[in-house]
């Protein structure tokens, strides 16, 4: 029986392996045959590809379309969604009404931010570093395009000390209704068990109903991604570099290049490095288990999508305790975005360069800082880690004309970079748990070393 799980499982991985790899070839090659039409003066031959395939059916100009690849997208996407909040509520607060002893609980909390932090730090490190490596080689010398100032993509700025305040709802109804509030929804769960935990037995019909609803949530999602999660991917990393046309990858091709390969290299060293420095576990074991996750908030591009995943992972094939697993892997995914400030340390470097600043390491470290403090409480909107650039920018005052030129170039191009850091975000959530229960002595050796 477990032979034959095994395989399942590995049809998964595999699976999901051949649709990132597939997805990329067919997206690149739609990529070329727009470039090569819209050169030739074919439109109106693209427009009907485009419309067929990856039109988004919601805009203004996709009323006539038919767009199967982003309905195929959307629709996986939204059905993951759709489980986050139910999830990450029953999940969570089963897990504070379990923990029996306050103290225990103040040592994960503890222990889970900590992690968060040491990662945060490493990967801003080697971030800055090869960033301005690359800028005192003269890679981000590029001439800036000629676009307005303001066709730049830019967010309000705001104080991340106010997460603070919007962490507790004034509403728990309407921190519920929308996926834009996980970290209101991650308090509430927590108020929840908590005092589940203080009432004892007299919440026994409410913990009964939260174990129902956890197990509905775990048997829908394992569905949804063994069975739909393959083809999703393949329409969704398609999509995303057909509509790409090969002319805004070209002039910053050292940026994207840079970027993402650093990206991979730390996922692949600092987390295995970390887990054996902390708790001499086989770090192998964890990358190669943990590596589909990875591989689905690559083609997801979403911490919050790859959650279920990285859940079932942890609980089945790391041995990690489900009443830690459900507290660290929600609580990194509203504050651990560490793949997003290493992007932050390459994308400053590169506008402010590219403006003609010349950026020094003392300007990195508190670029470093300002990165780190605004990802941690980052607002949750679409390609957030992209948009929250302009926040330092204005940290660092670097808001010249030129300095929102060369942002609304990184805004055109960054979506591979952005899809490269989310690996980065999700696998960390995951060594922090696995040192997190080691520490506590929570984590089932056999299942871990299987």
């Amino acid at each position: 029986m477990d032979k034959t799980e095994n395989k399942k499982k590995m049809s998964v991985v595999q699976k999901m392996i051949i649709a990132l790899v597939g997805g990329l070839v067919v997206g690149l090659i739609f990529m070329f045959i727009r470039s090569s039409m819209l050169d030739s003066g074919n439109e109106g031959t693209w427009d009907i590809i485009n419309k067929i395939l990856f039109q988004d059916i919601t805009a203004a100009d996709g009323t006539a379309a038919l767009g199967l690849f982003y309905i195929i997208g959307q629709l996986f996407m939204r059905g993951l969604q759709a489980a986050i909040v139910p999830l990450v509520l029953c999940s969570l607060s089963l897990a504070m009404c379990s923990i029996s002893s306050s103290s225990k609980l103040g040592r994960i909390a503890g222990r889970t931010v900590l992690g968060f932090v040491c990662f945060y730090i490493v990967g801003a490190f080697f971030g800055g570093l090869v960033a301005y490596a690359m800028k005192t080689a003269g890679l981000f010398n590029v001439k800036l395009p000629s676009e307005a100032v303001t066709d730049a993509a830019t967010i309000d700025q705001f104080n991340p000390l106010a997460t603070i305040v919007t962490a507790v709802p004034s509403n728990i109804i309407e921190s519920m209704s929308s996926n834009n509030s996980i970290l209101a929804v991650v308090v509430v769960a927590i108020v929840i068990g908590l005092c589940m935990n203080v009432l004892g037995e007299k919440t026994d019909p409410l913990k009964h109903v939260l174990e129902a609803g956890s197990e509905v949530i775990n048997f829908y999602l394992t569905f949804l991604i063994n069975k739909v999660g393959p083809v999703a991917i393949f329409c969704l990393v398609s999509r995303t570099f057909a509509i790409y046309g090969a002319e805004y990858l070209a002039p910053a091709a050292a940026y994207i290049v840079g970027a993402m390969i650093t990206l991979f290299i730390l996922v692949v060293t600092i987390y295995p490095i970390g887990i054996w420095l902390t708790t001499r576990l086989n770090p192998f074991k964890f990358i190669k288990k943990i590596a589909k996750v990875g591989v689905f908030g690559f083609s997801t591009n979403s911490s919050a999508a790859t959650l279920p995943l990285n859940t079932k992972t942890n609980l089945e094939e790391l041995g990690c305790s489900s009443e830690i697993t459900s507290f660290v892997l929600p609580t990194g995914m509203t504050i651990n975005m560490n793949g997003t400030t290493v992007m932050h340390m390459f994308a400053v470097t590169f506008i402010a360069t590219s403006a003609g600043i010349d950026v020094t390491p003392a300007n990195l470290v508190v670029v470093a800082f300002l990165s780190i403090c605004a990802a941690m409480g980052c607002p949750a909107i679409p390609i957030a880690g992209t948009t929250l650039i302009v926040t330092i920018l204005s940290g660092m005052g670097w808001t010249s004309d030129l300095c929102m030129i060369a942002y609304a170039l990184v805004v055109a191009i960054n979506r591979p970079v952005e899809m490269a850091l989310l690996p980065l975000n999700v696998i960390g959530d995951a060594a922090t748990n696995v040192i997190v229960n080691a520490k506590e002595k929570e984590i089932n050796l056999d299942v871990y070393n299987s």
